[in-house]
């Protein structure tokens, strides 16, 4: 099984390109904090490259920019190149199957109206790619389950 599941935030606006064959794909590192501290007491990160294809790069290149806090899910893949010297480059990434936009790179108490718009603009996107909306509904505790 090849599945990968990582939260953190795009450390630059995405790259957007289209390929010869016409598909789309956009690719953004992210930047996913450690669970633990280093020696000086600071929380370093790793920084994962994140490729998605087609309608998700569709969705990336409409509403992830820096600093944006994202969810990805997908698969771990390795692929080699040549570059342009000759030398034979090795690349590991994650190809991204599903995304879930977080929050933004601001806190969530200082989301203005037009970010709360935005967001249940985003909301609104169908299938996989989606993005919950502020805050939750209330539950009846009296349910027998």
């Amino acid at each position: 099984m090849n599945k990968t599941v990582l939260i953190g935030r795009l450390t630059k606006d995405p790259e957007v390109r289209t390929t010869s064959s016409g598909t789309k794909t956009a690719s953004f590192t992210l930047a996913v904090d450690r669970n633990f501290k280093n020696s000086d007491g600071e929380r370093e990160a790793d920084f994962i490259p994140i490729v998605t294809w087609r309608g998700a790069a569709d969705l990336t290149e409409k509403y992830l920019t820096k600093g944006k806090q994202v969810a990805v899910s997908g698969r771990i893949q390795t692929r080699s190149y040549e570059d342009k010297d000759g030398n034979r480059r090795f690349v590991t990434e994650v190809v991204a199957d599903e995304l879930q936009f977080l929050s933004s790179a601001s806190s969530q108490a200082s989301k203005t109206d037009a970010a709360q718009k935005e967001s249940k603009e985003e909301a609104s996107v169908q299938g996989q790619f989606t993005v919950p909306l502020d805050g939750f509904e209330e539950i009846d505790a009296s349910m027998p389950f």
